[in-house]
């Protein structure tokens, strides 16, 4: 029997297509984050498709087509290999939910100190003993805060989510021979483990048993800070005029409680107070499981205050107050930021921007395939070089709390250092965002249940209305668009014509550098997961934007979601406008576009197919910096987090009348009679 060519390709297209669509619908794409489990359940259904595969293949095509079925496997196992590489929520692998109590007399646990921020400290370290009669190489210590984490009964979200004895997840979690490795002989262990201030006490709880079927076997003393309703962990953000900055932090101290304000004013100068607005919500504002059931925890309250009519470029210091209905004070510390430069104010700029950070464990807690273990790094270069940062930009999927809550306290509490420094600038993406039948572009479960509502609550951004996470802000000589992926952009929607508007009205005299963000690849990717599907970037993101881009003369257009660096020439319909690969003099005639989602979270990989697009990738930890000398250059440095050293860079030179000059698509169409 002899098939055709057509025939052949027809069932390759059939054998990858259906593994990638099983795969990617569970990872890049989509919806959950991939759980072992499914993994091997779906490597399992795969083998003997696989292997049957291969004996069509070679008895109708010999060894031609034993060669390509074996090409298409391989495709199909590194495909499964970036999938499960990219981890879950580490907290998800708990089922605490099935917790059973085995309490044992001979076990205790026991922390010390217990009380902790004496000095007005936010972060401490604790240490935690503990002694099992019965140790065994699966068991664990579980974070838990309250201290109290015990429940009769957790409300059912779906089907998996039943009343259980335990309905809190731990706040985070470790091995009891982690630090240890004696435990499994003697049954005596210790751990150092970082907490920090969230507003509630603390325990230690000893579990057996792995994490699928637990059994709790000791619970430690309580272990709080002095005062953990203090205002905490302040993040800056620009505010709708240049003028302004913005404060948000949170507390324990409700507006029944306590009236929130900044005392601030220039360094050495008069200070003055402005109030700030307070929000929180509850279990019903979020939208599913985990994050209405085992990852639910009370977000306390959430203040902003507007500092307004700031001086350019000078010096304020602030702090974070409550005043108490007993006419006492609750202070935090100092802190002091430089303000924003005016549109198009001529001095040095540098902003840098990165995506798919996430957070990280100090104590080494938490740790799960390796799924944030740059986002340390990367934090630790930005501190270290702060004095040279002007302005940050997160470019979405912020710390991947996935509907587990405590976490998104142990982010801010990690990004603090930054934050309360320089403005710190979010977009939305498919972790903050994701979820079935709430207006989200994309239909899946990345969210975990948030659904937007904890990022668009806990941090500030100069939206019109935050639930639609896009906006426009200037910082001197910049422009910077911020598309919300996670809402349709296609042309004729509401976002398409905001991001037309941002676009079209920017004086580029005196805002030359002209930059659009988003999290997902709405441009070009080579990253695997997108080069399977043939887009190499979001699916239809290409055809409905790059018009705008080359019309209105976009510089650069940089993107999240994939977790690597990569950096195209510029670029229009898919052909390179320029070839060279370093230094743009004169009209740059298209957009460069730049992946930069490699900044802490499990790395993709690159598809192996070479686009003569692609200048420069990078399957490594880093983040991007511009740096605006003055209206006419421009400096683009790619630095590794692990060293803070550039790895790759490129030069943009030219004059206004470079950016007025007319490229293909750029400027209206002329006639004779003209």
């Amino acid at each position: 029997m002899i098939l055709k060519e057509s025939s052949f390709s027809t069932f390759l297209y059939f054998i990858s297509h259906f593994t990638i669509k099983k795969t990617l619908s569970t990872s890049h794409k989509s919806p959950t984050p991939l759980k072992v489990s499914s993994l091997v359940t779906q490597s399992c259904f795969l083998i003997p498709i696989l292997l049957s595969s291969i004996l069509h293949a070679f008895s109708f095509w010999g060894i031609r087509g034993l060669r390509m079925i074996m090409w298409t496997i391989l495709l199909v196992l590194a495909i499964l290999h970036r999938a499960s590489s990219h981890g879950i929520q580490p907290l998800s692998r708990i089922a605490i939910h099935k917790a059973t109590l085995a309490l044992d007399n001979l076990a205790y646990v026991k922390a010390s100190p217990t009380v902790l921020g004496l000095n007005g400290q936010n972060t401490e370290w604790v240490t935690v003993e503990y002694s099992s009669p019965n140790p065994s190489m699966d068991d664990w210590i579980g974070v838990f805060s309250p201290a109290n984490f015990s429940a009769s009964t957790c409300p059912a979200e779906n089907p998996r989510v039943y009343p259980p004895l335990l309905c809190s997840a731990p706040i985070k979690f470790q091995y009891a021979n982690y630090t240890s490795p004696d435990y499994k002989v003697n049954g005596k262990g210790s751990l150092k483990l970082q907490l920090i201030n969230q507003r509630s006490d603390f325990s230690f709880a000893l579990f057996s048993n792995g994490f699928l079927n637990p059994k709790l076997v000791a619970v430690s003393n309580t272990v709080s800070f002095a005062n953990p309703n203090a205002p905490v962990y302040p993040c800056l953000a620009q505010g709708k005029q240049w003028d302004e900055m913005t404060v948000t932090w949170t507390s324990g101290y409700g507006i029944d409680e306590a009236e929130p304000f900044v005392q601030w004013g220039p360094k050495g100068g008069h200070q003055q107070h402005s109030p700030a607005v307070t929000l929180t919500f509850d279990r019903s504002s979020v939208c599913g499981a985990p994050a209405r059931t085992i990852g639910w925890r009370d977000p306390g309250f959430i203040h902003t205050s507007f500092l307004k009519e700031l001086w350019l470029n000078r010096v304020y210091t602030y702090k974070l107050g409550h005043r108490l209905f007993n006419s006492t004070y609750v202070w935090s510390q100092e802190y002091q930021f430089r303000a924003s430069p005016f549109p198009g104010q001529n001095s040095l700029q540098r902003v840098v921007i990165f995506g798919d950070m996430g957070k990280d464990e100090a104590d080494g807690s938490n740790e799960y395939n390796n799924f944030q273990r740059g986002s340390l790094n990367a934090t630790k270069q930005l501190i270290k070089d702060l004095k040279n940062i002007d302005i940050v930009f997160r470019i979405g999927d912020i710390c991947y709390a996935n509907g587990y809550i405590s976490q998104w306290d142990q982010f801010t509490a990690q990004i603090e250092p930054i934050a309360s420094a320089v403005p710190y600038m979010l977009a939305s993406g498919n972790h903050e965002r994701d979820w079935p039948g709430t207006g989200s572009f994309y239909e899946n479960n990345d969210s975990g249940g948030e659904c937007g509502v904890l990022a668009e609550t806990m941090f500030f951004v100069p939206a019109e209305n935050r639930a639609k996470y896009w906006y426009s802000t200037d910082y001197g000589m910049f422009r910077f668009c911020i598309a919300d992926s996670e809402h349709d952009w296609r042309e004729g929607t509401e976002q398409y014509k905001f991001i037309e508007h941002c676009l079209a009205s920017v004086d580029r005299q005196k805002q030359p550098w002209l930059v659009f963000l988003a999290h997902r690849v709405l441009g070009y990717s080579s990253d695997l997961s997108y080069a399977v599907e043939g887009s190499f970037g979001e699916p239809m993101a290409k055809e409905n934007l790059q018009k705008l881009w080359q019309k209105y003369k976009v510089d650069i257009a940089i993107y999240g979601h994939a977790h690597n660096y990569e950096r195209t020439c510029p670029i229009y319909e898919n052909q390179c406008t320029d070839n060279e690969k370093r230094y743009y003099k004169g009209t740059l005639k298209g957009t460069i576009h730049v992946v930069a989602g490699g900044a802490g979270a499990s790395l993709s990989p690159f598809t192996t197919l070479k686009t003569k697009w692609s200048l420069f990738r990078d399957y490594d930890y880093g983040f991007i910096k511009l740096t605006a000398f003055d209206h006419s250059n421009l400096l683009f440095e790619y630095k590794k987090s692990s060293d803070g050293k550039v790895y790759d860079s490129f030069r943009i030179s030219r004059d206004y009348r470079d950016i007025l000059a007319c490229t293909v698509d750029s400027c209206p169409l002329t006639t004779l009679a003209s």
